[in-house]
C-alpha cells in the first residue's frame, strides 16, 4: 500500500505530534508500505531526504523555529503544499493519504479529495478540535468551522490520539471517531531499578509556553526547599524568560537546570535517571512526553485534566491535582520525595500501564484503519 502523510511538521521540526507522525510513518514502512510525507521546510529552501525508508518531501514555506508554529505559516504550508500534494498522487498515486492534524492539514487532504478522489484518514490532535485549547483557538474555529465541518464529513475514517479528543470530535462533528493512542517502542526498555538514596530527581520535558506551565512549576518547587531534590526542565518556548527570572527569585540556580531542547538520546539519558516527570498543563490531547515517562517507569504528577486520564491513574502510577493549585501540587511532590516505597509502586505501576501504548499493537490499530478507507 502506497501511504501519503500529510504533516504540517515533521522531525526535527515540531513537537510529539509530529513525533508520533514519524513513529508511525517508519513503523509502517517496516511493514512494506511505501510511505511518502509532505511536510514544511525551515526558511525557504526545499529539502528530500530518505528518513528510515521513508521519503520526506520539505516544501519551502517559510517557517521560522523549529518548535512554534505561527496561524500564517500554517497558512503557508498548506498554500505551498498544495502543488507537490497533487504531483504526488498523479505520478506517485497514492492508495490512501494519512492526515496528522485535522487542522489545519485536512484542508489540503479535503481539496485533493474533491479534485482526485483519493481517499484519506484523520489523525486529530487536541489544538485541531474545538474545545481542546479553547483559548488559543476558539476564535479560529469560528471563522473555518464550515470549512473544517467538511473535512471531518469527506474524511473515509478519523482518528484522535486520546479519549478526550476522541468525545470532542464526535460531540463537534457528529460521526465515529476511532480512538488510537500515541504509541511508544517498548523494546530495549526494562522495569525502574529501585528507588536509592533520599535526594529525587524531577523532569519537565515540553514547549515553554502557557498551555505547558512551566513558570508554575517553579513555584511549586520553592514550597519544598527544605528536601533533597533537584530538577531538570527539558525544552525551550516564549515562556523561558520568565521560567528563569522565577529560578533567580526563589533562589534555585543550583537545583534547577533548563537545558533548552534535547536531541533523543540526550533526552532518554535524562529520564533514565529521572524519578517523577512533573506536567502543571492547563490543557493536553496526548502528550508524548507522559508515555516516554511511562516507558521509563516514572511517576507523573500531573495537573488534573481530560487529557491526561488515559496516562495517569491517580493514585496508582501518579497523582493528578488541580490545575495551578500550587499548594496541591507541592504537597504530592513532598509525599514522593519522602515516601520511598510509595515512590518505587508508582515507577512499577507506570512500567505496567506503558504496555497499553506498545507501539506495534498502535500501529496494527492505523495499518487497519488506512487499509479500511483505501479499499473502500
Amino acid at each position: 500500500m502506497k501511504i501519503l502523510v500529510l504533516c504540517y511538521e515533521y522531525p526535527p521540526i515540531g513537537g510529539g505530534g509530529g513525533r508520533v507522525a514519524q513513529n508511525v510513518a517508519e513503523k509502517l514502512v517496516a511493514r512494506s508500505h511505501a510511505v511518502r510525507v509532505q511536510t514544511a521546510a525551515l526558511g525557504w529552501s526545499s529539502i528530500y531526504e530518505n528518513v528510515n525508508g521513508v521519503e520526506v518531501c520539505r516544501t519551502a514555506s517559510g517557517r521560522k523555529v523549529p518548535d512554534t508554529c505561527s496561524v500564517v505559516e500554517m497558512g503557508m504550508y498548506l498554500v505551498t503544499s498544495f502543488v507537490p500534494v497533487l504531483r504526488h498522487i498523479a505520478t506517485w498515486k497514492p492508495d490512501v493519504i494519512h492526515v496528522h492534524f485535522a487542522m489545519p492539514t485536512g484542508i489540503l487532504a479535503w481539496m485533493a479529495r474533491l479534485l482526485t478522489g483519493t481517499p484519506y484518514v484523520l489523525t486529530a490532535h487536541l489544538g485541531d478540535v474545538p474545545g481542546g485549547v479553547p483559548e488559543q483557538t476558539d476564535r479560529l474555529f469560528q471563522v473555518i468551522g464550515p470549512i473544517a465541518g467538511q473535512v471531518w464529513q469527506r474524511a473515509s475514517e478519523a482518528t484522535a490520539v486520546s479519549s478526550f479528543v476522541q468525545g470532542l470530535a464526535e460531540q463537534a462533528y457528529r460521526r465515529p471517531v476511532t480512538r488510537i493512542l500515541n504509541g511508544v517502542e517498548l523494546n530495549g526498555f526494562q522495569a525502574p531499578a529501585p528507588v536509592a538514596g533520599s535526594e529525587r530527581h524531577f523532569v519537565f520535558l515540553g514547549r515553554f509556553n502557557p498551555q505547558k506551565n512551566p513558570d508554575f512549576l517553579i513555584d511549586v518547587f520553592a514550597r519544598l526547599k527544605d528536601l533533597p531534590w533537584k530538577l531538570t526542565m527539558i525544552g525551550d518556548g516564549p515562556v523561558m524568560p520568565k521560567v528563569l527570572e522565577r529560578i533567580a527569585q526563589h533562589g534555585l540556580p543550583d537545583r534547577i537546570v533548563c537545558t533548552g531542547w534535547l536531541k533523543g538520546p540526550e533526552v532518554d539519558a535524562i529520564l533514565g535517571k529521572t524519578d517523577v516527570l512533573c506536567m502543571p498543563s492547563q490543557s493536553e490531547g496526548m502528550p508524548v512526553a507522559a508515555i516516554e515517562a511511562l516507558r521509563r517507569g516514572l511517576a507523573i504528577a500531573a495537573s488534573d485534566i481530560p487529557g491526561l486520564l488515559d496516562v495517569v491513574e491517580n493514585g496508582k502510577n501518579g497523582f493528578l491535582v488541580p490545575v495551578n493549585d500550587a499548594e496541591a501540587f507541592a504537597d504530592k511532590l513532598r509525599l514522593l520525595c519522602m515516601d520511598g516505597r510509595l515512590l518505587a509502586a508508582m515507577r512499577e505501576a507506570s512500567w505496567e500501564k506503558a504496555r497499553e501504548f506498545e507501539l506495534g499493537a498502535i500501529v496494527d490499530q492505523y495499518d487497519a484503519v488506512l487499509r479500511a478507507a483505501a479499499e473502500g
